[in-house]
């Protein structure tokens, strides 16, 4: 009477025959190589070179220990699980410096002063001033864009979604959004500035209303691929259940497609919007420099924070008044900072709130 059993290999008794290291293991390992990272360093190596010696210390020490105690199974996870660790860590250094330089210059120049000024009368003698002006100017520049780029964008992502299916112009459409989005935001200013020679017949327009259609170019293939990825989750049982009872197409996408994706629609708009938030280049070009608020998009320049830092640092070089203004770039880049960072976290919760809820 034969038998199909096979004989374990060595790679499968493994797992069952090594033992396990003690879970301080990588604090020993770490400690003693970031010994050996300062024993280099002592001995005249840049710092730099000292902690690459204490990297290459920890990776060959852990995983050789992890080897001869685990195994090669064990040993290989253990080394993958470093390197992963070590490119989050080189990932995160530049943008956790970039913060920490950030915070530290701009939050003491964060006053309620310099948040209510603007930049007429004496702060133009680089005495006060503040960025009022420019908080303003970037709120209603990309409000204005959204109101502009969302509801297209909606709609395109719907039609391509639920009517566009083996449709020519849809195809089409996929491509232009594809084009739009690797397409330099200097040229979206480009398109708004002769849009509006051609308009107004000005040389060299300087209007809200141009910056916003500028970056309303921009948001739209965002929210056109947001919304569109969100509506293709939404399973076919939800709508083929909803034409089944006789409901209409655009009834089924109104109650129940855009319900069911609201989350991640909110989401993918939100971020698109605190994407455009921070564009400089198209905004130069079209918005020129106000130094007070200007609430009329469709008469005068609009000044906004990126607009504003960028044009400050070129008075950073004033040899009476630089520090001055170098101060004000600082403050200003913050505020833009945490604008953005806001509408992330609002983009977050909005989607945790309005997410689908599960449960038995």
């Amino acid at each position: 009477m034969s038998t199909d059993l096979k004989t374990p290999t060595a790679d499968q008794l493994e797992p069952l025959m090594g033992g396990a290291l003690p879970r301080v293991a990588p604090v020993l390992v770490g400690v003693c190589s970031a010994a050996l990272g300062v024993l280099a360093w002592l001995l005249g190596v840049s710092p730099v070179v000292g902690v690459v010696v204490a990297w290459i210390a920890y990776v060959v020490g852990y995983t050789a220990w992890s080897r001869s105690v685990e195994g090669s199974r064990k040993a290989t996870d253990a080394l993958m699980r470093t390197l992963m660790w070590t490119a989050f860590v080189l990932a995160m250094l530049p943008l956790v410096s970039l913060i920490w330089t950030v915070v530290a210059r701009g939050l003491p120049v964060l006053t309620p002063a310099f948040l209510n000024d603007d930049m007429s009368g004496r702060a133009l003698l680089g005495v006060g001033g503040g960025i009022y002006h420019a908080i303003m100017g970037t709120v209603m520049v990309t409000a204005i864009a959204a109101i502009i780029a969302i509801p297209i964008g909606l709609f395109t992502a719907i039609y391509l979604v639920e009517y566009g299916k083996n449709n020519r112009l849809a195809k089409i459409i996929t491509f232009l959004v594809d084009v739009m989005t690797g397409i330099p935001s200097i040229v979206a200013g480009l398109f708004a500035i002769a849009l509006f020679i051609v308009v107004t017949g000005d040389p060299l327009p300087r209007l809200g209303i141009g910056g916003s259609i500028a970056l309303a170019l921009l948001m739209l293939p965002t929210v056109i691929r947001s919304v569109e990825e969100m509506l293709k989750l939404v399973p076919d049982d939800l709508r083929e259940a909803s034409y089944a009872l006789g409901v209409p197409r655009w009834r089924t996408i109104v109650k129940v497609v855009l319900p069911t994706a609201v989350a991640g629609i909110v989401t993918g708009i939100t971020l698109a919007i605190a994407r455009v938030a921070g564009e400089t280049a198209p905004l130069l070009l079209i918005l020129g420099t106000a130094r007070v608020a200007n609430w009329n998009p469709f008469d005068g320049p609009v000044q906004t924070l990126p607009v504003y830092i960028f044009q400050s640092l070129g008075q950073t070089t004033h040899f009476k008044y630089g520090e001055i203004w170098t101060d004000r770039v600082w403050g200003a880049a913050l505020f833009l900072i945490i604008i953005v960072m806001s509408l992330n976290l609002v983009a977050r919760l909005v989607g945790k709130a309005f997410a689908p809820k599960t449960g038995r």
